[in-house]
């Protein structure tokens, strides 16, 4: 949109978001006059934000990790607290890794280790239709599998997964109504509900990933700080040698779990052929 007219429009849009309860509504009008192509489609994006839409849902993409991550309406919009589970995994990362993203919704953790790592040869999982789809315009799309974590791996990879990066719903279910309701009504609840203390699928994930991950291989999950020592006891059981580190600026923790074991140098060389 011409820049005169951007200006022009800006304090009216301002006070519009602001009255819907956009907390930061300068910054969202600047986004959404950016994106707009049109005078029809701005009104249109706009009446889609005060309906209570998450704005990464109408802007059509959301910022991630130093890149933008496309997102499409009912799909899980990724939070800036996930760039700690990038972070760690960035650090721990092996030369030239084969990396696993389950609950990979839009594709942005994929995406941005596929950015800041050379030569990743990545896989993404998740059970919801829409998500998947989502994900393929991000991220390879024939990397992109369907099912329910686990399950639509190729077999091919067990024992050889150098991270396996998860980030599962963990919302206790009692807690969902206290969460904004641009998330409860507008993101699937397969995304955001973790069961009764929110490690239901953090349970499942730690039971099944020593086989997927060579030795010295790791697992890294996503949880709430208040949730990370139950998260390590769970590692710990499945045999995995845990680590909690804490980003008490985005007040999100990232269990990791190391599989034991001698590591065989050949489990770290360039290329294993373990490709579908």
């Amino acid at each position: 949109m011409p820049g005169t007219r951007r200006s022009e429009e800006l304090p009216d849009l301002v006070t519009r978001l602001r009255e819907a309860g956009c907390v930061y509504a300068e910054e969202e009008a600047a986004l959404l006059l950016e994106t707009a192509g049109s005078k029809a489609q701005l009104a249109a994006m706009v009446e889609r934000r005060v309906a209570g839409l998450p704005l990464e849902q109408v802007l059509g993409w959301a910022a991630f990790y130093g890149l933008r991550i496309l997102v499409d309406p009912g799909v899980f919009v990724p939070r800036r607290r996930t760039e700690w589970l990038v972070a760690r995994a960035v650090a721990l990362a092996p030369p030239r890794p084969l990396v696993v993203d389950l609950c990979c919704g839009s594709g942005a953790v994929g995406a941005a280790l596929r950015a800041a790592l050379e030569d990743v040869e990545l896989y993404a999982v998740d059970v919801d239709p829409a998500a998947v789809r989502c994900a393929r315009r991000n991220v390879p799309a024939d990397r992109v599998l369907e099912g329910d974590l686990f399950d639509p791996l190729p077999s091919t990879l067990r024992g050889h997964v150098d991270l396996l990066v998860v980030n599962a719903p963990y919302v206790p279910s009692g807690e969902l109504r206290l969460m904004p309701s641009e998330a409860r009504d507008h993101e699937p609840r397969v995304a955001l509900d973790g069961g009764g203390d929110g490690l239901d699928v953090h349970r499942r994930v730690a039971a099944e990933a020593p086989t997927w991950l060579r030795p010295g291989g790791r697992l890294l999950i996503e949880t709430g700080v208040r949730q990370a020592g139950t998260a390590a006891a769970l590692f710990t059981a499945a045999g995995l040698v845990p680590d909690v580190a804490v980003s008490h600026d985005l007040d999100v923790a990232v269990v990791t779990g190391t599989a034991t074991g001698p590591v065989d140098p050949a489990s770290c060389s360039p290329r294993r052929p373990v490709g579908a």
